[in-house]
């Protein structure tokens, strides 16, 4: 998938022949800083003891690009489209085994680049920096991202996901390079990072932190947040916010619908014999019905959240799992009985409706109360047995994809 409108490859004098690290690093107008940061590279990949290139994606209208192929960089050309869509544009460029990725503005010390090597060559497929692990220089990171918005995001990811990261937002980040393919980043802009994260847990990938150094940034230079303006912090983090309502729809849905389902569930039960009194608060028939709603929007939700999951399913476990749980055999069964059940409960009403000519006539407090039962089974049934149905359309559809994914 391209991004860009047109790219193109420059090759230094000094191209590395099969190298085993590629520092896969997005550029924009940072000639400031563009000579030494790939001059950092150089030393850190001879502290590695590996062959490595440094491959710049820049976008840049400054001398950028012309400064990092005279220090011996890779500079792949393109037009600007985004900091994910840097990176998608520079994978298919990528020749080493084990990528490292970063910001080309000296923030990041590229000059130590061993332990996330050491870490790689243990076994971790994605090797996350952590500033708060190392060390922040005063004035490298807004007080508000510092012990508000990074701490925070980093919270809920790792509640959401279950992961241990200490700095998810850490632009310093190494990962196996087929890996790095594997996970088809899509993301154009600032969520790109969260994306990685979320699809390195997905994935069950082996994941480890290794503390990093951060820097101010140099001389004039300012951050591209800065020089987007004030609302580009709380925009960037609006994006990261929303790749993982993407990302964790099972989540935000699933909890929240288990809730809805038991509350609803409850309440009607209570009010299954006629209205009820609390003190001074009265529950009739209205609540009851309420009640039955607040259910069904429930059981939406869980199942949306099983389709979700289904989706979202990067290794394809948990779809085989709710591909047997959702068997159309067994909720063929199951669903027919709870349609069967709902029509029983509401057949004295309809009874009562044919032996009055066709009028709902002195209907008893019990019998609204089975018809409600009754109309709660048939919808649940129905609910149960399409998303059943979008289940197994989903796991036919993957299956039938894998193979033409595996060869991407």
């Amino acid at each position: 998938m391209s991004h860009m409108s047109f790219a193109y490859l420059d090759r230094p004098m000094s191209d590395p022949i099969d190298p085993q690290l590629t520092i896969l690093v997005p550029a924009m107008d940072e000639e400031e800083t563009i000579s030494t940061f790939v001059a950092w590279c150089h030393e850190g990949i001879r502290e590695a003891g590996l062959v490595g290139e440094i491959l710049i994606v820049d976008s840049s209208t400054d001398s950028t690009p012309d400064l990092a192929l005279a220090g011996g960089a890779r500079v792949l050309r393109t037009s600007p489209k985004g900091l994910g869509a840097a990176y998608i544009e520079g994978i298919p460029h990528v020749r080493g085994a084990f990528v490292i990725m970063g910001d080309a503005d000296c923030t990041y010390d590229f000059r130590q680049l061993s332990q996330f090597v050491r870490a790689w060559e243990s076994g971790s497929k994605f090797v996350m920096g952590s500033r708060f692990k190392g060390s922040i220089e005063p004035g490298a990171m807004p007080k508000l991202h510092q012990y508000f918005g990074t701490p925070i995001t980093t919270w809920l990811l790792n509640k959401i996901f279950g992961g241990s990261f200490s700095d998810i937002h850490c632009g310093m980040r190494g990962v196996d390079a087929d890996t790095l393919r594997e996970m088809r980043i899509s993301s154009t802009s600032w969520e790109y990072a969260s994306e990685m994260v979320i699809k390195a847990i997905q994935l069950e990938l082996p994941i480890s932190e290794v503390p990093i150094n951060f820097y101010a940034d140099r001389g004039s230079r300012q951050s591209h947040m800065k020089r987007r303006g004030h609302l580009e912090p709380f925009r960037a983090g609006w994006s990261n916010v929303k790749s993982m309502l993407t990302y964790g729809a099972p989540y935000f849905l699933r909890r929240p619908g288990q809730i809805f389902l038991l509350l609803g569930l409850i309440g009607f039960m209570f009010l299954f014999l006629g209205p009820i009194s609390l003190g001074p608060i009265e529950l009739s028939g209205s609540t009851r019905l309420v009640a039955v709603f607040v259910a069904i929007l429930g059981l939406q939700m869980v199942l949306l959240a099983h389709i979700a999951e289904a989706v979202m399913d990067y290794t394809g476990l948990r779809r085989d799992r709710l591909k047997h749980r959702f068997n159309l055999d067994r909720m063929f069964l199951i669903c027919g009985g709870l349609g069967v059940g709902g029509v029983a409960l509401i057949l004295p009403l309809l009874l009562n409706y044919a032996s009055n000519g066709m009028r709902l006539v002195n209907i008893p407090e019990w019998q609204e109360s089975f018809v409600l039962a009754g109309l709660l089974l048939i919808i649940c049934g129905f609910c149960l047995f399409t998303a059943s149905l979008v289940i197994q359309s989903i796991a036919v559809r993957f299956s039938e994809l894998a193979p033409m994914l595996d060869n991407m």
